[in-house]
């Protein structure tokens, strides 16, 4: 099998692959876009390698890389691109003043002194909304506005939403020359942790890592009933787990997968709805999660290894129920798998897996056994990568490296761009829920609403994220739901990582849920299906998508594997059980009263542990 290079638009989660996207705006200064991408990844390896770098230095140099990528290259048209430059230029300017100036900007404990410092703070706040408009679209920044808008007059609001008020310079200083707002901890995180892993799957992509991906696929699932289905589960679930994001996962392997269903006549609407739930599960498989990991880190507190490690038993859930409900459409429309023809030869899986071994096995030994941070032992794993780059599926390529090295700097420049403006943006909103105190009223206001009780307070959590996330990046919209109901759920007696990782999850479902279900969208317009239907069929088999998040309330075991490994592997059966039933009882041909029973005892198994609890 081999692998396309098709176009793979980039998302708001995460990043396309280095291959997908030609440069628009200024083609010929291509080679400009290349040192500017090499900069920025020089720029973060030296902060991680170098590390005593000031916050107020290291973020606001962060924010000054990304502008250009974000107002200059997608302009197209020569007014554009000029207005882009003065805008970004501008942007540039004004971080490095806070840059240059960061040392008596402390001494200022928030409290601008001048208009000129008023001035300049009101428009590094509208330059980072303009970012993530530019980016995303207009749901973020209108948030983000309607934020600061209260920050500003709420003290005029009656009631419990009113606050006391804020001067308006300290308001804004705390936003722009503090850790408060602009430059607070998940910048911190998107500076010190996201862009290096943002980095690393730059560089996997510009080589032969996909295609390493595709080969351990089909050689794995290729012979089985339906088995080009089952093919995209695997190189969705490994290609995820450097990407992060469904809508490139859809782009980059069902490009693959698509036409290869299509051929073994695959139902166009179970193809395209297979890739996109296929490809939703990028975002809950470990180690990179669509940078939600390393935001949970920053605020949980807990170590990303640990996060890592309670994540992976929910993801492996997700995709094994994905190949339950695949098997079970097999043996309804007697779907089969590649031909022998079709399927690659030992040799090449044996040598394309390399390309994504060695770099991997080096990013774990160096975290779980040498005791690096992940950031650091990123950092490693990207030397690696960026070694073979200098070689192919045949042998030594130096002829085809300098393309490669190219590709993977100007993905990361951009893709560092695209997740830096959604976390800045969403830094505001952050900055403002803790200087007014709107967080924790929002917080009082979901115990109430749900009388005090936990099961209720979940589904009104689950809703906001749903409704969120329709508008939002997953990542976005986790922050943001999780600062209000995550204190909630704790208080009502979830542990911290418990009501993170649901949260999460529930942010995730607009990928698959209509209305606005974008990895749907992407895989019906690829194969040509109406997407409803794919909707519908998607819902079916990404069931585990909307159930798992409340089976790991229902048995915190689950995600508790480093400290009780049996008790974690017996919720995993138990839970996988009861997936696996209610899978067949949606889409398998056993009779009514069959069905009836079969999607009874899955929901016991699943939530049963709540009444009849055994350990965690």
């Amino acid at each position: 099998m081999s692998r396309s290079a098709s176009s793979a638009p980039a998302t708001a989660d995460m990043p396309a692959p280095a291959q997908a996207t030609p440069l628009n705006g200024p083609l010929r200064l291509r080679p400009l876009w290349i040192a500017l991408g090499g900069l920025s990844v020089a720029a973060h390896l030296g902060l991680i390698f170098y590390g005593l770098v000031p916050n107020l230095v290291a973020r606001p140099l962060h924010m000054a890389l990304v502008l250009p990528w974000v107002f200059v290259l997608p302009a197209t048209t020569r007014r554009g691109i000029w207005l882009g430059v003065a805008i970004a230029a501008a942007g540039i300017a004004a971080c490095l003043w806070v840059v240059l100036n960061h040392a008596e900007l402390r001494n200022q404990y928030g409290y601008l002194e001048s208009g000129a410092q008023v001035a300049l703070s009101v428009f590094l706040l509208g330059l980072a909304m303009e970012g993530a408009r530019r980016v995303i679209g207009w749901p973020l920044p209108t948030v983000a506005a309607l934020v600061l808008a209260y920050g500003l007059l709420g003290q005029h609001l009656p009631g419990q939403f009113g606050h006391a008020g804020v001067p308006l310079r300290s308001f804004l200083g705390t936003l722009v020359i503090t850790e408060g707002g602009l430059w607070g901890s998940l910048t911190g995180v998107s500076v010190g942790v996201v862009s290096i892993f943002v980095i690393f799957g730059a560089v996997l992509n510009a080589g032969e890592a996909g295609q390493g991906f595709m080969n351990v696929a089909a050689a794995a699932a290729g012979r089985l009933r339906g088995g080009a289905a089952k093919v995209s589960v695997l190189s969705s679930a490994l290609f995820g787990s450097i990407s992060g994001s469904a809508s490139a996962n859809v782009a980059s392997t069902g490009a693959v997968t698509l036409p290869a269903m299509t051929r073994l006549g695959y139902p166009k609407r179970l193809s395209a709805a297979v890739e996109a739930v296929a490809s939703s599960g990028g975002q809950i498989m470990p180690p990179l999660m669509g940078a939600g990991a390393f935001v949970m880190v920053e605020l949980t507190g807990v170590p990303y290894t640990q996060i890592m490690l309670a994540a992976l038993l929910p993801a492996i859930l997700y995709f094994l129920a994905v190949w339950v409900g695949i098997d079970a459409y097999a043996s309804r429309y007697a779907l089969r798998g590649f031909p022998e023809d079709e399927r690659p030869a030992r040799r090449d899986v044996a040598i394309t897996s390399a390309f994504f071994l060695v770099p991997f096995v080096l990013l774990l030994g160096a975290m779980f056994w040498l005791g690096f941070t992940p950031q650091y032992a990123a950092a490693l794993a990207i030397l690696s990568g960026f070694g073979l780059l200098l070689f192919d599926g045949s042998g030594l390529a130096v002829g085809r490296a300098p393309g490669r090295i190219a590709e993977a700097l100007i993905s990361a420049g951009r893709q560092i761009a695209m997740i830096a403006s959604i976390i800045i943006c969403a830094s505001i909103i952050i900055g403002v829920l803790g200087i007014t105190g709107l967080g924790v009223k929002l917080t009082s206001a979901i115990v109430a609403g749900s009388g005090g009780m936990l099961w209720p307070s979940l589904f009104l959590t689950a809703l906001a994220c749903l409704l969120l996330g329709m508008e939002v990046p997953t990542t976005a919209a986790y922050v943001i739901c999780v600062s209000v109901a995550g204190p909630a759920l704790i208080e009502l007696g979830l542990v911290p990582l418990q009501a993170h990782l649901f949260v999460f999850w529930f942010a995730l479902l607009s990928t698959i849920t209509p209305p606005v279900c974008g990895a749907v969208f992407i895989a019906a317009g690829m194969i040509g299906e109406n997407w409803l239907r794919v909707a519908g069929t998607a819902m079916a088999l990404g069931i585990g998508l909307y159930l798992i998040p409340l089976g790991m309330i229902a048995n915190p075991a689950l995600i508790g594997v480093a400290e009780t490994p049996a008790l974690a592997l017996y919720a995993f059966a138990r839970v996988g059980l009861g997936l696996a039933a209610l899978s067949f009882a949606l889409i398998g041909r056993q009779r009514a009263l069959m069905r009836v029973a079969l999607g009874a005892g899955g929901l016991v198994l699943l939530f049963g542990a709540a009444v009849w609890p055994v350990g965690g």
